[in-house]
């Protein structure tokens, strides 16, 4: 007996019924379609074969918009502070700004390749092209939320495992302060000062900061320890017994510097009545909020601008007070906490600490992040030292004897 043929339906195309088993009690089937017999066929062929992997046919409408959205629930619910969730809302704004309303399981490569490549070029939050930091986070974003969608076997690819940041991607603004800029920071008095002068010179986060207390550093040892950090937390900080990760959790050895500097701070806190056991405690005496912290660091920037810059405002008169109502034109660089972090794992380096010891004093979890810094560094500092060979062959007899005899050829 030949075997039964499809009825062609109206639009002219033909189905074909896939068992999918019994879901609430009910015999449950998935229709495909096809132009001829054999298009049908094969449908729904993949249909089965995807049943056999375990993925579940029953979702395939199922948007990357959709998981998206489970994924940001995923993360509220999570350990996470409010900075790092408000990062992923944002990478997830992006991704959705594309492929929003596309079927979770029709998402390629190129697709995620086209949105990371064109905001390599240009951010339109910034009209600059984005750092590569920022693009290695919405493609984490990208890959976490396909992860989640192939846990729960709605696919069985994970599309953004094949996509890669752009070799030519801006590395970003970050940098370590040069000597000029540094010795701000040790001649300027502020109540920013206290934790500027820790961050640049024994790499502490502020996250590590803003609960540093007096009984954490041992100024007869040199060091500090590094025991608990802040967290926000739906607005409201949050002190942890530990830090970001277990190799947070450190000794730091401080130079002699930090030490005379926190010898003196130490002495004018401790000279009143009321001892503050917060090394950077916020104007009111408690821990500071981001709110608090943001505030006293742009007071500290002004402060740095209006006497290291050249006091105009942004009509381009001279300003003749700090407090100008027009606002003063920021002149120099508006470094961040991270910046100065960044200077203490220049200075290690240019010091000559190898980098296991770089990777414990700065509570790098992975020694990968430590060496990215001083290969970075091994390339800015590359033809600084060719340098020297280049004034040791200059200075060096023999040298100078060759250089001699090519001289008297050319003349000859």
């Amino acid at each position: 007996m030949p075997k039964r043929q499809n009825v062609r339906r109206k639009d002219n195309r033909i189905p074909v019924q896939v068992y999918l088993g019994r879901i609430d009690g009910k015999r449950k089937y998935k229709t495909v379609y096809g132009k001829t017999q054999k298009e049908a066929n094969e449908k729904a062929l993949e249909i089965k074969l995807q049943i056999k992997k375990g993925i579940d046919v029953t979702a395939e409408q199922d948007t990357f918009g959709q998981w998206a959205e489970r994924f940001k629930r995923k993360k509220h619910s999570d350990d996470v502070s409010d900075g790092q969730y408000q990062n992923y809302v944002s990478s997830v704004d992006i991704l959705n700004a594309k492929i929003k309303n596309v079927q979770i399981n029709k998402i390629s490569a190129q697709d995620l390749q086209d949105i990371i490549d064109d905001f390599a070029e240009n951010n339109p939050h910034t009209g600059r092209p984005s750092a590569k930091r920022t693009l290695k986070f919405i493609l984490s974003t990208a890959k976490q939320i396909l992860q989640l969608a192939v846990r729960n076997r709605v696919i069985d690819y994970n599309a953004a495992q094949d996509v890669d940041i752009p070799a030519n991607a801006c590395q970003g603004h970050r940098r370590a302060l040069t000597d000029t800029e540094q010795q701000w920071i040790v001649d300027t008095p502020h109540r920013a000062q206290r934790g500027a002068m820790i961050m640049m010179y024994a790499g502490l986060r502020r996250g590590e900061i803003i609960p540093l207390q007096w009984t954490d550093i041992d100024l007869k040892e040199k060091t500090i320890q590094v025991n608990k950090a802040v967290a926000v937390k739906s607005g409201k900080l949050q002190v942890k017994p530990f830090t970001k990760t277990e190799a947070g959790m450190r000794v730091v050895d401080i130079p002699q510097q930090l030490v005379n500097f926190l010898k003196s701070e130490k002495k004018k806190a401790f000279s009143g009545t009321a001892i503050n056991p917060l090394v950077c405690p916020s104007a009111n005496g408690g821990m500071m909020s981001d709110t608090a912290w943001r505030r006293m660091w742009d007071s500290y920037l002004h402060d740095l601008n209006w006497k290291y810059g050249h006091h105009i405002d942004n009509k381009g008169k001279p300003a003749k007070s700090k407090h100008n109502c027009n606002g003063i034109l920021m002149e120099i660089p508006h470094f961040t906490a991270h910046w100065l972090r960044h200077t203490f794992a220049t200075l290690l380096y240019m010091a000559g600490v190898d980098v296991l010891t770089a990777k414990e004093q700065l509570g790098h979890a992975d020694i990968k992040t430590t060496l990215a810094i001083y290969t970075h560094l091994d390339k800015q500092f590359k033809r600084k030292s060719m340098r020297k060979l280049d004034d040791y062959l200059r200075k060096n007899s023999t040298c100078k004897s060759y250089a001699s005899q090519e001289n008297s050829k050319s003349q000859a």
